[in-house]
C-alpha cells in the first residue's frame, strides 16, 4: 500500500526519508513542491496529487508535510488517517512533534515506522502496544544505550498483541484511580456585512486520559446526544450500542486517547458566542480611511471569552494605520498589511474597541472590497453546541475512580467580512 514516507520542512527541503517495499527516488517529490508553489497558502496544497506512476497522499501539520507516496489506487482517506496517527506517536513519544524533535530521535523514530507498517500495511498503531515494543526515549535510557549499544526495542512481545482488546495492556496498576475527559469544540463561521451568518459548524472531540487499574469497562451517556452527527469513533467505543441507545460503551486504552470526534452542521444549533461592530471605509479620491472595530460577547451563557486576537488584511493601497485600542494592544506590518489586535479577555461591561484612521497612497483609487476580519478566542467550561455529559459509570472492577469533566469552546476559521 505505503510505499514510502517523506518528510518535508517549511523550506522546502525533505530532512526524513523512510521506505518499505521499494526505494523510491525523491524526484517524485517534484510533483509536490510544484503544487505547493502554486498553492496560495501552505495548507492549500491538495492533499492528493497524481502523477504518472504514484500518488502522492500529504497532512501538514505543525509545519512539517508528511509525504506518503502510493503506486496502487487507496481510499485516500485511509492513508490520511495513518499519517495524522504517526504525527500523534511523535507527539506522544518525544512531546512536541517538530523538525528537531524528530532529527534528534532518528533512532526511535525509525524503529516506529518499522513497527507501524508492514510491508507497506499498518500493523500496530496504538500507543500503549508500541510503548511496549518501543520503549520511550529518556535521558537517562539514551545515555545507557550510547554507551552500550543496545536499542529501545523490548524484550517481549506487547501483551495485548493477541487480546481482543489490542488497545489496552494487561496488568495496569495505579494508586490513584483517574479518568479525565476533555469535550473540546471548535467553531467555524464566516458572518456577512449585515451581520447575517453565512456558514456555521463545530469539529468537536472528546479527549480522554485514563489511569484506572484492571480492566474497566466504562459507559459515557450524555444529555443531548441527537446533537451529534458524523461521529467518529476509537476502536474501542462498541458501536452498535451507541447506534441502540446513544450511549458510549468501552473498555479504555491506557493513558491520552481520542474517543471521539463529531461535526455539528445544523445552523439552528450553532450560537455564535462573539459579535463584531465594524465600520471599515474608504472614500474616493481621499488619503484617509476610517476604522473602526468594537467586539462584545453574545450567546455565552455567562461564560467568560478570553485569548481574543483579531487579525485583518488590510488593502495594499493601506500605507499606515493610525488606530486607538481601548484594550490591548495593536501591531500593523506594512510590509504584509497584516493588523493583529491582541484583545486579551473581553470584559461585557466595557466592550474593547480598536478606532482610529489609515493612510492611503496618494492619488491610489479606492480599495476593490473592504478587509475581512478573522477571530480567535477561547471560553473555558463551555461546550458551543450545548452538548452535556449526563454520567460516566464504571463496571468489572470494585473500587470508586475520580472523575473529571472539562468543556472548552474555541475558534476556527472564524471570519466577519465587512
Amino acid at each position: 500500500m505505503i510505499h514510502s514516507l517523506f518528510l518535508v520542512n517549511s523550506s522546502g527541503d525533505i530532512f526524513l526519508e523512510k521506505h518499505w517495499k521499494s526505494v523510491v527516488s525523491r524526484s517524485v517529490c517534484d510533483y509536490f513542491f510544484e503544487a505547493q508553489e502554486r498553492a496560495t497558502e501552505p495548507e492549500n496544497v491538495p492533499p492528493v496529487i497524481p502523477t504518472p506512476h504514484h500518488y502522492l497522499i500529504s497532512v501538514l501539520r505543525h509545519r512539517i508535510y508528511f509525504v506518503a507516496v502510493i503506486q496502487s489506487e487507496v481510499p485516500p482517506l485511509f492513508v490520511i488517517e495513518f499519517l495524522h496517527r504517526v504525527v500523534d506517536t511523535f507527539q506522544d513519544y518525544f512531546g512536541v512533534c517538530t523538525e528537531a524533535a524528530i532529527k534528534d530521535n532518528v533512532v526511535v523514530v525509525y524503529e516506529l515506522l518499522e513497527e507501524m507498517l508492514d510491508n507497506g500495511f499498518p500493523l500496530a498503531t496504538e500507543s500503549n502496544i508500541l510503548k511496549e515494543l518501543i520503549k520511550p526515549p529518556t535521558i537517562l535510557r539514551t545515555m545507557v544505550n550510547t554507551i552500550t549499544g543496545s536499542t529501545n526495542v523490548g524484550e517481549q512481545l506487547p501483551t495485548g498483541q493477541l487480546s481482543v482488546v489490542p488497545w489496552r495492556r494487561t496488568g495496569v496498576k495505579y494508586t490513584n484511580n483517574e479518568a479525565y475527559f476533555d469535550v473540546v469544540e471548535e467553531i467555524d463561521v464566516i458572518i456577512d456585512k449585515s451581520g447575517s451568518t453565512i456558514t456555521a459548524e463545530i469539529q468537536g472531540v472528546i479527549d480522554a486520559c485514563v489511569k484506572l487499574t484492571g480492566m474497566p469497562d466504562l459507559t459515557l451517556s450524555f444529555m443531548n446526544p441527537r446533537l451529534l452527527d458524523d461521529v467518529s469513533f476509537h476502536p474501542c467505543v462498541r458501536f452498535k450500542r451507541w447506534e441502540a441507545e446513544r450511549i458510549l460503551s468501552f473498555i479504555p486504552p491506557d493513558g491520552n486517547f481520542r474517543l471521539l470526534s463529531y461535526h455539528v452542521s445544523s445552523q439552528n444549533l450553532v450560537a455564535i458566542p462573539v459579535y463584531v461592530k465594524h465600520n471599515i471605509t474608504f472614500r474616493e479620491g481621499s488619503s484617509q480611511g476610517r476604522f473602526d472595530l468594537t467586539l462584545g460577547p453574545k450567546q455565552t451563557m455567562g461564560k467568560g471569552v478570553e485569548a481574543v486576537l483579531v487579525s485583518s488584511q488590510l488593502p495594499r493601497g493601506v500605507l499606515n494605520a493610525n488606530l486607538s485600542a481601548s484594550q490591548g494592544t495593536y501591531t500593523f506590518d506594512p510590509v504584509t498589511k497584516m493588523l493583529t489586535w491582541d484583545v486579551g479577555k473581553i470584559n461585557p461591561q466595557k466592550l474593547p474597541s480598536l478606532k482610529g484612521s489609515m493612510s492611503l497612497q496618494a492619488g491610489a483609487s479606492k480599495p476593490d472590497e473592504n478587509p475581512s476580519i478573522n477571530i480567535q478566542f477561547k471560553i473555558q467550561q463551555m461546550a458551543i453546541s450545548g452538548l452535556k455529559v449526563n454520567r460516566l459509570d464504571m463496571y468489572g472492577e470494585k473500587y470508586k475512580p475520580f472523575k473529571g469533566i472539562k468543556y472548552m469552546t474555541k475558534a476556527g476559521k472564524f471570519q466577519v467580512r465587512t
